[in-house]
């Protein structure tokens, strides 16, 4: 039957295919057509047709032109990894929409195997009128900028304790914002060119437009000529935005969000941070760093989803740095006056009082969301979820439509995080168009919140692994110790925290690691690896820690919760 199907393909020569049929399968015939029948993009073009009239292999027949094969009613054709070159300019074999992390990682891969690619990317201005190139949120609005930030106010801490250490250190220190975001701002626009420059050595064309789906197999450009690009598999990468409270009055008129905050020319002043999140606690720890006036104003539990006791502290150690809390407050209104301040009324849901004061910037942190606006998913077929608005998928980073995926903020139920989204990015790739069959694991993902006193984990919360397992099957080991650079400079090391999370059972297995202290990211990463791999709790006792270092503290946890004995670590 091939070698007839074969004759019959090189009679019909106006179709160039490249490559070899796989696989030629008894399947139900399709829905989208009363028979099923191979595409010849050559004589649909010659006759006039769209240039998007394609063929998606994945999803056997797509769209048919008068001129296909007949094949009986009950086979249709399945060509994994099969390739067909269309004479036309804008087919690909893979479009990514969506040039932040993950878009880019996965684009990137599917150069390497041959493939040709294409990205779609346009940053839609904030509110305010802020935008950015090339690399997404961690390049543009999130990790980068926020980590070099958080660096300047670590350098401040240093500098009070030089002095401690012999340094003699001209007072008053004083620091200068515009200095710090125009070498951040310069930093990030380098990685900008970088990523260009990547692309185009990888021969992925880069479109700096929005993308639309105009039907599942076609996405138009949002641009005035309206330019399709039709494409083989077709990845959703848009990230997310920050959001705004629009029942506030005056909150999208005068505030900003970390959208804004990185690119400020000028100092923020005295700041107010209106949300409990990650981002807020980051935000609000650099500004008071960097000497501030700096309040967050949280309506209900601080970092929601985070091991809360850690938590807890982590705001502990931050009102002790200086940053305020307007703890069981949400704001009603924000108004201008007339010397340019922004007079913020809020109630206090503990008092039942209404309360006002001025600021000079006031930045919403009160969480994210996907952006999809102009993706015009309906189109498409692609299912999101009704309450959060991010697109539903499988294991495979598949949507509810076969050749459209999914990866990153974008997804429900994923970590947002970049490693994460780059990791998803590479191995969906290669399952395209390496024959691999890997998926990509979110279990045991390890994470930091970059607040003034760090707070890096792995694993399960306390909350989470009783949840899970039963307070009566979880044995929590836990110490409070001091860094060694934190004695000479007689810095408070109160909240300097460490909790291992354990099953109970004979082995001990670990099912969450959480570090609060100096330097918690690079701490914690070498852990995730161990428990990435199953660590027990008798396998890191075993483990020799290094001296002197905040590390080894984790190797020596000896005190159980349970035992209700002090667990303050004394000598050294």
């Amino acid at each position: 039957m091939l070698r007839g199907l074969g004759a019959r393909l090189a009679r019909h020569g106006s179709c160039a295919l490249t490559g070899i049929i796989a696989h030629l399968r008894l399947l139900p015939p399709p829905r989208t057509a009363p028979g099923a029948g191979l595409l010849c993009a050559g004589a649909a073009l010659s006759r006039g047709k769209p240039k998007s009239a394609i063929i998606n292999c994945k999803n056997r027949c797509a769209k048919y032109c008068p001129s296909y094969i007949p094949l009986p009613s009950s086979w249709a054709v399945s060509i994994p990894f099969f390739h067909v070159v269309f004479t036309g300019k804008n087919e690909y074999d893979l479009l990514v929409i969506g040039g932040g992390s993950g878009g880019l990682a996965c684009a990137k891969e599917a150069a390497q195997f041959g493939r040709k690619v294409a990205v779609l990317d346009y940053v839609e201005p904030s509110p305010q009128g802020t935008a950015w190139g090339l690399g997404g949120t961690c390049v543009n609005v999130g990790c980068i900028p926020k980590k070099l930030m958080h660096q300047a106010a670590l350098l401040g801490s240093s500098l009070k304790d030089a002095q401690h250490y012999g340094w003699s250190i001209s007072q008053p220190v004083h620091h200068t914002w515009s200095v710090m975001a125009q070498s951040v701002q310069n930093y990030v626009k380098s990685l900008n060119w970088g990523h260009r420059v990547q692309l185009q050595e990888k021969k992925v064309k880069y479109f700096n437009i929005k993308g639309s789906f105009s039907d599942p197999h076609t996405v138009r450009g949002l641009t005035k000529a309206g330019k399709e690009v039709s494409c083989y598999n077709i990845v959703i990468a848009t990230g997310g935005r920050p959001k705004y409270p629009v029942h506030v009055a005056g909150a999208l008129e005068y505030g900003i969000t970390s959208d804004d905050l990185f690119w400020l020319k000028e100092s923020p002043g005295k700041t107010l941070i209106v949300g409990a999140s990650y981002v807020s606690l980051e935000c609000a720890g650099f500004l008071t760093g960097i000497g501030l006036d700096t309040t967050v104003m949280m309506r209900s539990i601080p970092l929601r989803g985070f091991d809360q006791q850690m938590a807890s502290l982590v705001t502990e150690h931050m009102e002790s740095y200086g940053t305020k809390f307007l703890k069981r407050c949400f704001p009603t209104k924000v108004e201008k006056l007339k010397s340019n301040r922004l007079q913020v009324t809020w109630k206090n849901a503990d008092l039942g009082t209404e309360e006002t004061d001025s600021f000079n910037t006031v930045m919403w942190a009160v969480g994210r969301a996907p952006d999809t606006k102009t993706l015009n998913l309906e189109a498409a077929g692609v299912k999101t979820n009704s309450e959060t608005g991010k697109i539903i998928v499988d294991a495979s980073e598949a949507t509810s439509v076969p050749h459209i995926y999914a990866i990153g903020d974008i997804t429900e139920g994923r970590p947002e995080l970049t490693p994460t989204a780059i990791a998803a990015g590479k191995l969906l790739a290669q399952r395209l168009f390496s024959q691999s069959s890997e998926l990509m694991d979110y279990d045991n993902v390890p994470t930091t919140v970059f607040t003034p006193l760090e707070y890096g984990c792995v694993g399960l919360s306390e909350e989470a692994a009783v949840q899970r397992h039963g307070s009566d099957n979880i044995e929590v080991y836990h110490a409070y110790y001091k860094p060694l650079e934190f004695t000479v400079a007689e810095r408070d090391a109160t909240q300097c925290y460490i909790k291992m999370v354990c099953l109970r059972e004979r082995e001990q297995r670990i099912l969450g690691l959480h570090f609060i202290g100096p330097n918690a990211g690079e701490v914690i990463q070498g852990f995730a690896l161990g428990i990435k791999c199953g660590a027990t709790y008798p396998q890191m006792m075993k483990t020799v820690g290094i001296h002197p270092t905040c590390a080894e503290e984790v190797t020596k946890l000896h005190i159980t919760k349970r035992s209700g004995l002090d667990a303050t670590v004394t000598g050294c």
